[in-house]
């Protein structure tokens, strides 16, 4: 039907204006025939202009809601309008899209109703979002926090159980609302984060913001915002998460009155919420930290500390979720200049008015003076991982790195136990050497095996040999390799190592190809090898290639001074591994400790000390803990030394009183006793028998 050829009425609607709105537009006069439709309407039904006007609109569009409840219908009846009603229409082509209706009514120069305009946008992209979140309300629904997302048009497309129960909103009153009608946030007219992340694309994390809840009670929220996007990264809406804050801000008023009492502590201080998020911060913490409590306030404890406990062992982190409180815990922070700073810590969890931890404090402790003299105390008396205060072993600190820059051949000498290996593996790492730090103690296999282990083998050399195995002094090329108990090999294999050492060379088992080897070699013995060449069972021209630099240990015995230095590190060394806080041992402890031989030395002492810790439970090593072999053995000593006082015979002169004291403190060790007199066992001899003295003779 052609369009009727009186003035049309609706030309006020210039095809200019129409055109250039983005939504569908078209008017019907009274008869509902369209007078108008712009290019949007064209674009969204498939129908062109020259066929829709003059035709009855329901003809067009084929709506679900023509026959029935027509908005447009209703504006023209009522004069009244028609917002955002949904409608499904059928396109040209056949498909039926969804589209969002606006309609209201036209006038004329007397008001008189002279038909209707209606403008409708496609809403397929909406509903096609409405139904990929409808399959994940579940998971929306598990998320604590409040949520929801929104269309372009910031209407709520869903709204999940904990934003129902933040709010007091059901979410079918929510859903299809604009989102400042439901939140009515302080930044919904001014700085909206979602609308911000809708435009930008880009997340906005933590906006503190303030809503209103259905009672009109104001609720302090922390909201965090991202744009929602189609398959073609299109974006298409937006998500926005929040949490009620409201405990945490009565926890920071409360803390805000007592930031006095904070500030009058010597110690540094500050509190945190649950989320280890800086609620308080003193000014002893800004003085030790170098950051400014306005830096601090609402940042994360580990971003301002950044201590070294932070990811593995936080003290508040566990306090916090324990309830129980630490202390004196020690760890290392990171000031404003990123200079270490040694603290001691101590937490407790803060509890709100029913009992629930809410946070935590923190109190730490600068013990950087207190550190730097432990250090200096303990430099003062170590070396790499060696402790001694004893004046041949402080000797051999002062030698040890121009030994360790030479290349030479070292001999180490010493009883077992007594630390030989600390000392090969301290020349070692004080050396330029890069290669690797390899160890083999000969005295624990025979001969056969020793010999493939120092020079390795070759595939075929023996029925087991499969495959090629380098030796130790191929893995040790460019390093050093340590041999512990060189005077137990055999002289065979004293010749081959002899060869390795003079020429720098060796041969593979079952190899024809000889090999360089650029190797350091450290030589240790608990043995006497000037004796052992003496005798014949140690060859000459090997000692004398690995004595170029000696170095001989002292047993323990003769090092007391150092016994109460190694307990002490024994202590922190187990306390490290069993997780205990053993701080010391009893005085009748420590004097049974120091009055013991030590024929195990130091390895001995660090055994009695892992065996105390075993049966200790609290913080102080008592005389329970000891080994039962040893305690008995104390009072046995004792009175043993009694009777030899009641025993002995008058004695004559100072010589012969010196000579039974030595005897004494040796227990009776003829060669030790000679060797701290400076006289030959022989001598010795002669003047107790001079003197009469009788004394029990000691192992030898």
């Amino acid at each position: 039907m052609s369009p009727p050829e009186q003035k049309n009425p609706f030309s006020v609607f210039s095809d200019t204006v129409l055109n250039a709105i983005t939504e569908g537009v078209f008017t019907v006069d009274r008869n509902w025939r369209i007078t108008s439709f712009n290019r949007s309407a064209e674009d969204i039904t498939g129908v062109k202009v020259s066929e829709a006007l003059g035709r009855k609109c329901h003809e067009v569009f084929c709506a679900d809601i023509c026959k029935s409840t027509c908005a447009l219908k209703k504006s023209i009846e009522t004069g009244r309008e028609v917002i955002s009603h949904d409608v499904n229409i059928r396109k040209n082509d056949g498909r039926v899209i969804p589209i969002s209706v606006n309609t209201s009514v036209l006038r004329n120069e007397a008001g008189e109703i002279i038909g209707g305009e209606e403008t409708f946008r496609d809403v397929s992209a909406l509903e096609a979002l409405r139904d990929e979140i409808s399959l994940d309300v579940f998971i929306l629904d598990s998320i604590a926090d409040g949520a929801f997302t929104v269309d372009k048009d910031f209407r709520i497309t869903s709204f999940n159980r904990a934003a129902e129960d933040i709010t007091g909103v059901h979410r079918c009153e929510a859903i299809g609302r604009k989102c400042h009608e439901v939140l009515r946030a302080n930044i919904c007219q001014a700085t909206c984060a979602l609308k911000q992340s809708i435009e930008t694309g880009r997340d906005v994390i933590s906006h503190k913001v303030y809503i209103q809840d259905i009672e009109n009670g104001v609720i302090p929220v922390s909201v965090s915002t991202s744009a929602l996007r189609n398959a073609a990264g299109e974006i298409i809406g937006g998500v926005e998460t929040f949490r009620d804050i409201s405990t945490l801000e009565t926890l920071r008023k409360e803390v805000s009155l007592g930031d006095f009492i904070l500030d009058s502590i010597a110690d540094g201080a500050f509190t945190v919420d649950a989320d280890l998020r800086i609620t308080s911060f003193n000014r002893a913490a800004e003085d030790i930290t170098g950051v400014h409590r306005s830096e601090a306030i609402g940042k994360r404890c580990y971003e301002v500390f950044r201590a070294d406990i932070c990811k593995s062992t936080c003290a508040l982190k566990k306090t916090i979720a324990t309830g129980r409180d630490v202390a004196s815990q020690k760890a290392c922070i990171m000031d404003v200049e990123n200079d270490l700073v040694p603290i001691s810590i101590s937490t407790s969890a803060l509890l709100n008015e029913r009992g629930e931890i809410i946070g935590g404090v923190e109190i730490f402790r600068d013990v950087s003076t207190m550190e730097a003299l432990r250090k200096e105390i303990s430099e003062k008396y170590s070396f790499q991982d060696i402790i001694s205060k004893n004046h041949k072993i402080r000797n051999i600190f002062a030698t040890l790195p121009d030994i360790a820059r030479s290349e030479s051949t070292v001999l180490i000498e010493g009883a077992s136990g007594s630390g030989k290996e600390l000392f090969a593996k301290a020349i070692h790492e004080l050396s330029k050497r890069k290669g690797r730090y390899i160890t083999l103690n000969c005295g624990a296999l025979p001969d056969t095996l020793l010999e493939s282990e120092l020079f390795g083998y070759q595939k075929g050399a023996f029925t087991d040999a499969k495959t090629d195995k380098p030796g130790r002094f191929a893995l040790a090329e460019k390093g050093t390799i340590f041999l512990d108990e060189i005077g137990d090999i055999s002289q065979a294999l004293q010749l081959k190592l002899l060869r390795v050492l003079q020429e720098k060379e060796f041969e593979p088992l079952g190899s024809t190809v000889t090999r360089k080897a650029d190797v350091r070699v450290i030589a240790a013995s608990n043995k006497n090898l000037q004796e052992l060449m003496d005798e014949g069972i140690f060859r000459a021209d090997l000692f004398y290639r690995l004595n170029v630099i000696k170095i001989s240990l002292p047993p323990l015995s003769e090092r007391r001074e150092d016994v109460p230095l190694l307990v002490d590190h024994f202590i922190k060394k187990f306390n490290m591994l069993k997780h205990k806080k053993i701080k010391t041992v009893s005085p009748d402890v420590l004097d049974i400790l120091m009055r013991h031989e030590y024929p195990g030395n130091v390895r001995e002492l660090e055994n009695i000390v892992e065996y105390c810790f075993v049966l200790c439970h609290g913080e102080i090593i008592e005389k329970k803990h000891l080994p039962e072999d040893l305690v008995p053995g104390v009072v046995g000593q004792e009175m043993f030394h009694e009777s030899l006082r009641i025993e002995a015979k008058p004695l004559l002169n100072a010589e012969a009183g010196t000579i039974f004291e030595a005897l004494q403190r040796f227990n009776g060790h003829r060669g030790k006793v000679a060797a701290y007199l400076g006289i030959e066992k022989t001598t010795l001899w002669r003047k107790m028998k001079k003197y009469e003295i009788s004394f029990p003779s000691g192992r030898e």
